[in-house]
């Protein structure tokens, strides 16, 4: 089961949707990159996009918010704050010290991983999921798989952006994928 927003009608959705730059063949030719950057410099569009997730997880027993390296940890921990929730970020290999989780994945113009500490999630907390975007769905996939190695139950991921055409929600063997946007 998946989930996009609720109201493709609210003007919030349009206002954040034309803040998102393409920026054609980057980081690799044939890439249309999908930049946050410009989003972040409207101070209005950005509060929305965390009112809109807020919205949406407020009342929902969720006690973990894990942010996705690097662009998950600017939408993550606002998002944690305001629903009461601790944020635990998932770090690219060596961010970390101590003993963690490690996963491994494919992106979709190469490969990489994702580590967690091992104790910051508790057996039968609820996570949300968060990271900017969403494309062949490798690094969620990972993300889920490190909370549910240290027991935790994965309520939902959330991203700003789906790039669809790379079919990364058919990756998330059902596990509710909640969008803002679709790429342009």
């Amino acid at each position: 089961m998946s989930a996009c927003r609720d109201d493709d009608d609210d003007p919030r959705i349009h206002a954040i949707q034309s803040r998102i730059r393409v920026v054609p063949d980057f980081p690799k030719p044939g890439i249309m990159f999908q930049d946050i950057t410009t989003l972040l410099l409207d101070p209005k569009a950005f509060k929305d996009t965390i009112d809109l997730f807020v919205d949406r997880y407020k009342g929902k027993n969720i006690s973990v918010v894990a942010g996705i390296e690097a662009r998950g940890f600017i939408f993550g921990p606002p998002i944690a704050l305001a629903i009461g929730a601790k944020f635990v970020p998932l770090r690219k290999p060596k961010k970390l010290p101590g003993k963690v989780y490690r996963q491994e994945y494919d992106l979709e113009y190469g490969s990489d991983c994702i580590e967690m500490h091992i104790g910051a999630v508790e057996p039968g907390e609820r996570a949300l999921v968060v990271d900017d975007l969403i494309a062949t769905g490798g690094t969620l996939c990972a993300a889920m798989n490190l909370l549910e190695r240290a027991g935790a139950e994965v309520v939902e991921c959330a991203c700003v952006i789906e790039i669809p055409d790379l079919k990364g929600r058919e990756r998330l063997n059902g596990k509710p994928l909640y969008v803002l946007v679709e790429s342009r």
